[in-house]
């Protein structure tokens, strides 16, 4: 038994079986039913995008921005520092440029400022000469710094996406789809709004600007559907083709060819983007975007690439202090983790709540603490079932500074209240969440069978594309019977197999999944679940399954039988419950010890693992074993004994040898033996045993070594001698545990546990 990491959701796990039948499976598992529904999912246009005047303020806003701009009124645009406020700003920076206005921009810096307008900024920027600021993905929490901005006589125009709180700030103006009821698309990016403002200030569509409006609609992980699945569609279109500078020299560096999809922005461009802002300031990623020059564009986008290593090196060290804290005091974080300490960088830190989350399945807290200011600051992750912005906003005393979505989001706490928001969220937690709510949860798309895991599904696949929050690839699930299973990779940390179905195969891909190859064997059904992809190999396309989960929900067996050095290969990869058991023969390796079976069984304890190092003297005592401790794994680690004849002579056997014996009269055990072994391939504890039984039944006497034929022999049954009776039962076991195929004694195996009742050895023997 191998179970799964995840908790996996369906609606039916039974095969689909023709092409069409997925696509429309998948169509309809993402709440597509009519054909209109359909042809716009498939083919995005652009007349499906939403009119922009139906935006609240939105003309409100127009107005205000064409009067600055008729005044020369100076403008600011204030971002914010991630990939999607980085885009956004260089968007509507562009879009004033071209209207003629006299503007520049600032993002304020995560590390001396925090996240968004601040008081501060406020003043300066007036105190610099600017008479109106529009926010771009940012704003909508900002009520001191709007209350701020109105008594200096600074207009402030908020276009952002992020959750709306009881009540909005008192700017000039706020362009928010969540607060707009006729724009039927709520789920718009911080670069989507400002795309809206700006097509509706330009008075035309300006496919120019999607290149930035996809990077940053994938980098926020807004939904991928509707409104934002027809702009993600056109941006990657306009990607490709791009001739903006900083964004053909960040695809080079980030080595992405013109084919560019979601997942080039998702682990290329996006990250690289946000890496600027989490180290300092955010202005040379929006420098990067608004290059015209190739050369100073080349130089920043390798500026930024150094800072995405050195970031990746910050997050990976944090993340390991992080764990620590955790694993040091686990019943704190029992459902909730809140870790805090000093130097460390505020701006890496949701990334490391993200792999606490995957580490722990727990919602994650990660602060940055600051003594002289006693404060903590940083980001917050969470599983599905949380809702960090919920929650949070119900114990919204506890900090100085909140805001996010329901899976993200940024806090102040001052340090005395720490332990009292740990405390609070922990109970939240326990109050409102099962055990299940703790394990990942995974939507299984459709069940298929491995022959139809083909070029052309996957080829259609891809008209389910750009995947991504709403519309994830397809996740699919398989079974079959794992062959050439081995560990891949330069630390053996993946894990590689194929899968076979119906005497189909397809190759298993799974990183991160290397522990497994002690827990598969090639004989027993897997299931799985997974994503499919293409591999290219000197010039040959094949499927392969990406892995994303597996299970073995039946006993399994693990067959050692024969091999001497077995507990090379088990003892180191066995976990805490575990049970090495010997019936007759203790086991002892570099200090690991055998417990007699009598002693496991009077124990009872929970067995996760049972290995079982020797022969029994009976059937019974095997089986009675095996359904007392009810393992997951069972590893079979005997030897053949020395004796072992492997089957029983026939009657045929002992005709000839006895009518051998009776033709020679003397029949000398050491010379006669030899001979009847080298004439008949029989060896010498077969003859033996033969002689045995003849000297149990009388047949034969034996003095000094020499065997004489009784002149008068009482009939009598060879299998009523005890000899016979006891090498029978060892034969039989042997032959079942030792000598079976594997299937052979798997079958038997499973039956001999669904009986009810202990088995007899008769009816053992009869299988």
């Amino acid at each position: 038994m191998l179970e799964s990491k995840m908790k996996w959701m369906f609606d039916s796990l039974e095969p689909v079986n023709e092409l069409d039948a997925i696509i429309e499976g998948l169509l309809e598992q993402r709440g597509l039913t009519t054909a209109q529904e359909k042809q716009a999912f498939l083919y995005p246009q652009v007349e499906d995008l939403i009119d922009p005047a139906h935006l609240a303020d939105i003309d409100k806003a127009k107005t205000r921005i064409l009067r600055a701009i008729d005044n020369n009124e100076q403008i600011m645009i204030l971002g914010d520092y991630d990939a999607d406020g980085v885009t956004s700003t260089t968007l509507m920076l562009e879009t004033l440029r071209e209207l003629g206005a006299m503007c520049d921009c600032y993002i304020p810096n995560r590390f001396t400022e925090g996240y968004g307008p601040n008081p501060t900024a406020m003043r300066q920027i007036k105190q610099d000469g600017f008479d109106l600021v529009i926010t771009v993905d940012t704003g909508i929490a900002a009520f001191e710094s709007i209350d701020v901005a109105n008594e200096i006589g600074l207009d402030v125009i908020i276009t952002d996406h992020h959750e709306v709180q009881e009540t909005l700030p008192a700017a000039y103006a706020i362009i928010h789809p969540k607060i707009s009821e006729d724009y039927s698309f709520k789920a718009l990016a911080g670069v989507g709004v400002a795309f809206k403002l700006s097509q509706y200030l330009l008075g035309y569509l300006p496919e120019k600007f999607l290149d930035l409006v996809v990077i940053g609609t994938i980098s926020d992980l807004v939904p991928l559907v509707g409104e934002n699945r027809v702009l993600v569609t056109l941006g990657l279109k306009q990607l490709q083709q791009t001739k903006r500078p900083g964004l053909v020299a960040l695809k080079h560096i980030a080595g992405i060819k013109d084919d560019v999809d979601e997942e080039d922005i998702g682990f290329g461009i996006g990250p690289r983007l946000n890496a600027v802002g989490r180290l300092g300031s955010a202005m040379p990623a929006v420098k990067l975007l608004i290059s015209e020059d190739l050369e100073e564009a080349n130089q920043l986008a390798q500026m930024i690439h150094d800072m995405n290593t050195e970031r990746q090196e910050i997050v990976k060290e944090i993340a390991k202090e992080a764990i620590a804290l955790v694993e040091a005091n686990p019943d704190e974080h029992r459902h909730v983790i809140v870790v805090a300490k000093e130097d460390w960088n505020e701006g890496v830190l949701g990334i490391v709540a993200s792999r606490l989350v995957r580490e722990y399945q727990r919602p994650v807290l990660c602060l940055a603490i600051k003594p002289e200011q006693g404060i903590a600051k940083g980001s917050a992750r969470s599983i599905d079932a949380y809702n960090l912005f919920e929650h949070g906003m119900s114990v919204r005393e506890l900090f100085v500074h909140f805001g996010g979505h329901a899976q993200a989001a940024g806090m102040t706490v001052e340090l005395g209240k720490l332990p009292y928001l740990r405390s609070a969220l922990n109970k939240i937690a326990e109050e409102t969440l099962s055990e299940e709510d703790f394990k990942e949860h995974k939507q299984i798309d459709l069940a298929v069978d491995v022959s139809q895991l083909t070029l052309e599904l996957v080829s259609q696949l891809n008209r389910l594309a750009p995947f991504g929050m709403a519309n994830p690839k397809p996740l699919f699930y398989l079974k079959g019977v794992p062959k050439d299973i081995r560990k891949i990779g330069a630390d053996q940390t993946h894990l590689k197999f194929s899968l076979e179905q119906n005497k189909f195969q397809v190759n298993v891909i799974g990183f991160g999944f290397g522990e497994d190859y002690f827990h598969l064997n090639q004989n027993q059904t897997i299931e799985v679940i997974g994503y499919l992809s293409i591999n290219e190999w000197n010039n040959v396309r094949s499927v392969q399954l990406m892995l994303e989960d597996r299970k073995i929900s039946t006993q399994q067996l693990f067959d050692f039988r024969g091999r001497k050095f077995w507990y090379k290969d088990v003892l180191p990869h066995l976990t805490g419950d575990s049970s090495i058991v010997h019936f007759t023969q203790p086991f002892e390796h570099n200090g690991i010890k055998s417990d007699h079976v009598v002693d496991v069984i009077n124990q009872a304890y929970p067995v996760r693992n049972l290995i079982v190092t020797d022969l029994p003297e009976s059937m019974n005592s095997f089986v009675t074993l095996v359904k007392t401790l009810k393992p997951d794994n069972l590893y079979l680690c005997y030897q053949a004994p020395l004796d072992s004849m492997q089957m029983m002579p026939s009657r045929d056997d002992f005709k000839w040898l006895y009518a051998f014996i009776l033709k020679q009269q003397q029949f000398y055990l050491e010379r006669d033996a030899t001979r009847v072994a080298e004439h008949k391939g029989w060896k010498h504890n077969k003859i033996k045993f033969m002689i045995d039984v003849f000297s149990e039944l009388e047949f034969v006497k034996i003095t000094d070594g020499v065997l004489i034929p009784h002149s008068a022999v009482k009939k009598q049954p060879l299998e009523t001698a005890d000899v016979y009776k006891k090498q029978q039962v060892k034969t039989d076991i042997e032959s079942l545990l030792y000598y079976s195929s594997y299937q052979e004694l798997m079958t038997w195996l499973l039956t001999a546990l669904e009986s009810e009742d202990s088995l007899e050895e008769e009816k053992i023997h009869g299988l």
